[in-house]
């Protein structure tokens, strides 16, 4: 399945080194395990979006997705892609930006002329043909209605929980200073570790995927919250997020956690229900 990672240390800026997959695999190794899109997202010092990202198989270009990517941010996305949506282009791989927001999803929504009916003018944000920029788009256009990335991300997914099929939605939302991250419903799991500032340890993280590392010395010294599809060391303060919950993570880092879809999908997909591409991105790896 595609896998998430986001990490705020706001208000610091820090400096972390990314390999968009394991390092350590052999070029035969990635080329079986085939993703279809490789992204990080970052924000510069003036606050602008900087998303750098390829859609091709990471093995057609190891140099890429193996290499270590140094970028200097307060908050960090990173994204593999296996594609359920939408064909391998530059257009269609994750992470996207929208008015000065970076994002990223994990999972399948269907009915997408309904969804592009909802999106009205928005659809005009969409460059792409995957249901997760779409998903951006929606997202985009309640929170411009609400004033409040929070409420517009609980309105987005509560329209979606009624009124398209969902397999799952977990997506991660960052600013240059504020980050984002819910899980719904139970489909993926997505976990939060909280780093405090007096941690003494540097950051070391790795997926068990192998498709995600990320290392950062500045965080020796610095507090950070991390998300991820799956707790990347054996720290024991990852914490899964329930169906439903979203968290939000202050310019202070201030934590916040609160449901905002309380009830299951009125048209639930399973895998069982998708398109043979659709369910060997969904499919654990």
């Amino acid at each position: 399945m595609c896998r998430l990672f986001a990490m705020s240390s706001a208000p610091d800026r820090v400096r972390a080194t990314f390999w968009l997959l394991d390092a350590s695999d052999s070029l035969a190794v990635q080329s079986r395990r085939e993703p279809d899109g490789t992204g990080l997202g970052t924000f510069t010092a003036s606050g602008e979006p900087l998303i750098e990202k390829q859609p091709t198989a990471a093995y057609r270009d190891p140099a890429f997705a193996t290499e270590a990517r140094e970028r200097e941010s307060t908050t960090f996305v990173a994204h593999i892609r296996y594609a359920s949506t939408g064909g391998l282009t530059d257009a269609n791989t994750h992470p996207f930006t929208q008015r000065g927001r970076i994002f990223a999803h994990n999972g399948v929504l269907e009915d997408l002329p309904k969804l592009d009916a909802e999106l009205g003018p928005y659809r005009s944000l969409v460059h792409g043909d995957t249901d997760s920029e779409r998903l951006f788009a929606l997202i985009t256009k309640y929170v411009e209605a609400r004033g409040d990335v929070t409420a517009g991300i609980g309105d987005a997914l509560r329209w979606v929980a009624d009124e398209v099929p969902v397999l799952a939605a977990n997506l991660v939302l960052t600013t240059a200073t504020e980050m984002w991250a819910v899980r719904y419903p139970d489909t993926h799991e997505l976990f939060v570790l909280e780093r405090g500032r007096d941690n003494g340890r540097h950051l070391e993280h790795a997926s068990a995927a192998g498709t995600v590392r990320v290392r950062s010395g500045d965080l020796a010294a610095a507090p950070a919250v991390v998300v991820a599809s799956e707790p990347m060391d054996e720290n024991p303060g990852w914490t899964p997020l329930a169906s439903g919950e979203l968290l939000h993570v202050a310019e202070d880092l201030t934590v916040t956690r609160e449901t905002v879809v309380d009830h299951p999908p009125a048209r639930p997909l399973t895998m069982a229900d998708l398109s043979a591409t659709a369910a060997a991105s969904q499919a654990g790896r």
